[in-house]
C-alpha cells in the first residue's frame, strides 16, 4: 500500500470519528437499534470481517477493559498503551457515551447496567450476516483463542466452538490456545471438522524435525474479481507460554524472514491485497509491520486490545495497517479496501462494539448454543456464592478475579504467598451477581489446571517476578512472550517497568516484613507448564480449590484487597489511570 502520509492521516482521522451514534439507540428495541447502529455503508470492493480472542464465550457477557496497559521505551503513550480518558481523547470519543463504555473501563458498573452485555455468538451471527450481505464476497477471519475459555469448550474438547464457528461462517482462522488441546486433537479438528469449511493457516508452525509446514501458510481467494491472500501467523511463543508437551513435535517462532518469503510468493501469484491474520500481540505486529514489505494490513489478536483505528506503519515497501479487535466476542472489525489498478488505493476501518441488547439474536445459532449446552446446564448453573464487588480480570496487574483466586489458593492450601498466571481472558461480574460454576470456570478452564504448593526461597520469588516482568516490559516487542504480570497474593513489592532485566522488582514484603533471599516460603500456584506436575500424587485442578473456598464464604464474597505493586516511574504515562 502506498498512500501518502497526508492521505493516511486523513483516513485515520475519519476512522476515529466514524462512531455509530450509539446514544441515539440506547433505549431502542433490538431490531430498530440493529438497523440504525450497524448499517455500515459499503466502501471499496474488498472486505474482511475480523474477530479474535473470543475465548469460547457463546453467550453474551460483561467485560471490563483495562485501567493499566503500560507502554515502555518507544511504546510509551503509543497505541495500544492508552487507557481511560487518554484513550477517549486519542480516539476522538466522548466521555459518558456507549462508545466510551465499550472501549474503556470508565464508570464501568453504571454503564454496564445501562447498556447491557456484549458479544454472544447468536448476536454476532446476526451482525456477520448483515455485513456479509452488504459486502458481497467478504471473508470472516478468526484470529484464534477461540476454542478455549469456557467450561463447555473444555468439557467438549473444543467441539462446541468448532460447531459454532462453522455455523457463524468463519472462512479462515489461526491459533494459540487452540494448541493446548494437544497436537493430535488440533490436527483431528482441522483435518476432519474444519475440512472444506474453515481454513486453518499458520506460516510459522513447522515440524520440529525437518521444518515442514504443519498447516497451510496462506489462502488465496478472489473477492469481486480481486485476487487476495490471507497469511496465518499463529502465536509464536506457544511452547513457552503454554506447556511444551502439548506441541512437542512442532516448532513456532515469529519467523518474519519466512513471512517476507510468503508475501513475495503470493504477490508473485497475483495477489493484489495481502493480509496477515496474526496472533502475535499488537506490539509485535507493529514491529513486524515495519520489517516486512508488501502487507496491506495485519489483523491482530492476543493482547485483547480493542483499538478503534487502524495504525499506519511505514516500511521499505510502503505502509502496512495494524489493527487489533479486542476479545470475548465484544467487537467485530470491518476492513474495507478500495482496489484499483492492481493495488489498494484507499481503505476504511471500523471496530464495531457488539451490544447484545441492540442486535436480534440469530435463531439458528441460538438453537445450536442451547443444544451444545443442554447436557451441562445443571453443572453450569449451580450457585456458588454472590459477589458484593465488581469481579474482573484485565490489565497489567491484579484484577479482583485474580485476587479472589490467589486468596482462595492461599487459604485452602495453607500458603503464605500465591501466584496466578497473567491471563487476560475471563468474564466480568457486577456487584450482586451470582457466581455460578460457569462463571467461575470462565476464569479457570484450561487443560493444565493443576494447583501447586511449593517451598520457594526468597531469591526464587524475585527471579519469578523479574522473569515475568521482562516478558511484559521488555522494550523490544519480539522478546515479549505473552501474558500480563503474574498475579500475587500475600506479597507486596515495588516495580519499575522501565528498568533493565533483573532490576525492575524491589522491596518485596510479606505481612510488612522484607522477603529474605535465603528463607523458604510456602507458595501456592496453578497452571504449571511442567509435564511432571500433572503426575504428582494427590494433585487437584484449581477449580476444586476455588469452588470449595467460594462455598465456604457463607453465600457472599466481599471486596478483595488487591496486591498490586507500588509502581515507580509511571507518572504521566497514558497507559495507567490517574498516573
Amino acid at each position: 500500500m502506498n498512500l501518502s502520509k497526508r492521505e493516511f492521516l486523513h483516513v485515520l482521522g475519519a476512522a476515529s470519528v466514524a462512531g455509530m451514534s450509539l446514544s441515539r439507540y440506547a433505549e431502542a428495541d433490538a431490531a430498530t437499534a440493529q438497523r440504525g447502529l450497524y448499517d455500515i455503508p459499503r466502501f471499496g470492493n474488498v472486505s474482511f470481517l475480523h474477530m479474535t480472542d473470543c475465548h469460547a464465550q457463546l453467550k453474551p457477557i460483561y467485560f471490563r477493559e483495562p485501567s493499566v496497559n503500560l507502554g515502555v521505551g518507544g511504546m510509551k503513550g503509543q497505541w495500544p498503551h492508552r487507557v481511560g480518558e487518554e484513550f477517549l481523547r486519542s480516539a476522538g470519543l466522548r466521555p459518558g457515551t456507549p462508545e466510551a463504555h465499550a472501549f474503556t473501563y470508565l464508570d464501568f458498573e453504571r454503564a454496564a447496567r445501562r447498556y447491557g452485555r456484549v458479544g454472544g455468538f447468536a448476536h454476532l451471527a446476526t451482525l456477520v450476516k448483515q455485513l456479509k450481505a452488504s459486502r458481497p464476497g467478504a471473508l470472516l477471519l478468526d484470529g484464534g483463542d477461540t476454542w478455549q475459555g469456557s467450561a463447555t469448550s473444555l468439557w467438549t474438547r473444543a467441539q462446541d466452538m468448532v460447531d459454532a464457528c462453522k455455523l457463524l461462517g468463519v472462512d479462515i482462522m489461526t491459533g494459540h490456545w487452540e494448541f493446548t488441546y494437544g497436537q493430535d486433537r488440533v490436527k483431528e479438528l482441522v483435518e476432519k471438522d474444519l475440512a472444506g469449511r474453515i481454513e486453518f493457516v499458520a506460516q510459522n508452525v513447522k515440524t520440529a524435525d525437518f521444518g515442514d509446514p504443519v498447516f497451510k501458510p496462506y489462502v488465496l481467494r478472489e473477492i469481486n474479481g480481486v485476487p487476495c491472500a490471507v497469511i496465518g501467523q499463529a502465536f509464536p511463543y506457544t511452547p513457552i507460554a503454554n506447556p511444551r508437551y502439548f506441541v512437542s513435535e512442532w516448532s513456532f517462532g515469529i519467523q518474519d524472514d519466512n513471512l517476507q518469503h510468503i508475501v513475495d510468493e503470493v504477490r508473485a501469484k497475483g495477489a493484489q491485497v495481502v493480509v496477515v491474520l496474526s496472533h502475535n500481540g499488537m506490539d509485535v505486529d507493529l514491529k513486524m509491520a515495519a520489517r516486512v514489505r508488501g502487507v496491506d494490513a495485519i489483523l491482530g489478536g492476543h493482547t485483547h486490545d480493542g483499538i478503534p483505528v487502524a495504525i499506519p506503519v511505514r516500511n521499505a515497501g510502503g505502509t502496512t495497517l495494524v489493527t487489533n479487535a479486542g476479545s470475548n466476542g465484544k467487537f467485530l472489525g470491518v476492513m474495507d479496501f478500495d482496489v484499483k489498478g492492481g493495488k489498494v488505493v484507499d481503505f476504511r476501518y471500523r471496530l464495531l462494539p457488539v451490544f447484545s441488547n441492540q442486535l436480534v439474536p440469530d435463531p439458528e445459532m441460538e438453537a445450536l448454543i442451547q443444544r451444545v449446552r443442554a447436557p451441562y446446564e445443571a453443572q453450569l448453573s449451580e450457585k456458588l456464592a454472590v459477589t458484593d464487588t465488581l469481579l474482573y480480570r484485565r490489565g497489567n496487574f491484579n484484577g479482583t478475579w485474580d485476587q479472589l483466586i490467589c486468596d482462595a489458593l492461599m487459604e485452602v492450601q495453607g500458603a503464605q504467598i500465591a501466584f496466578s498466571p497473567g491471563f487476560r481472558w475471563g468474564t466480568t461480574l457486577l456487584p450482586g451477581d451470582v457466581i455460578t460454576r460457569e462463571l467461575m470456570m470462565d476464569q479457570l478452564a484450561i487443560t493444565y489446571p493443576y494447583a501447586t504448593l511449593t517451598d520457594m526461597r526468597g531469591e526464587m520469588i524475585k527471579t519469578v517476578l523479574e522473569d515475568v516482568a521482562d516478558n511484559l516490559f521488555n522494550p523490544d516487542p519480539y522478546y515479549q512472550q505473552g501474558g500480563d504480570m503474574v498475579r500475587v497474593g500475600g506479597l507486596t513489592y515495588t516495580c519499575d517497568p522501565a528498568q533493565k532485566m533483573g532490576q525492575r522488582i524491589s522491596d518485596m514484603r510479606l505481612n510488612g516484613k522484607p522477603i529474605e533471599a535465603d528463607k523458604t516460603y510456602k507458595v501456592a500456584g496453578w497452571a504449571p507448564v511442567s509435564e511432571e506436575v500433572r503426575n504428582q500424587p494427590g494433585i487437584k485442578p484449581v477449580w476444586e480449590h476455588v469452588e470449595a473456598w467460594l462455598k465456604a464464604q457463607g453465600g457472599r464474597v466481599g471486596p478483595r484487597r488487591l496486591n498490586t505493586p507500588k509502581l515507580v516511574g509511571v507518572q504521566g504515562n497514558p497507559g495507567i489511570a490517574a498516573a
